[in-house]
């Protein structure tokens, strides 16, 4: 399901799961168990709120195989380098994480 992108994106941001827990207002089991691989089909309002802190939307978690061939689609024509597009991708996730909570 793209659930891996959890927890590469965590990494990137240097979020820990308390973190993100705090951040998105999933319990921290919750997030545990999703990232280990136990729950396998989160609830919707769950992948939202860590889509959210993360800078992802729910089309990310859709298929992790075409996850980064996705996002590099969106800044076609720029002619980014992979490693540019990366930290276009990071930077965007770290501004989005930093803004308040509504």
């Amino acid at each position: 399901m793209g659930l891996e992108n959890i927890a590469i994106y965590k990494k990137k941001l240097n979020l820990t799961t308390e973190e993100l827990s705090a951040a998105s207002g999933v319990p921290v089991g919750t997030l545990n168990k999703i990232l280990s691989g136990a729950t396998k089909d989160p609830k919707l309002e769950t992948l939202k709120a860590v889509a959210k802190v993360l800078g992802l939307s729910l089309n990310d978690f859709d298929d992790a195989d075409n996850f980064m061939e996705t996002t590099a689609a969106h800044k076609e024509g720029e002619n980014f380098t992979p490693e540019e597009l990366d930290k276009i991708e990071e930077y965007k996730r770290l501004l989005l994480a930093a803004r308040p909570k509504e």
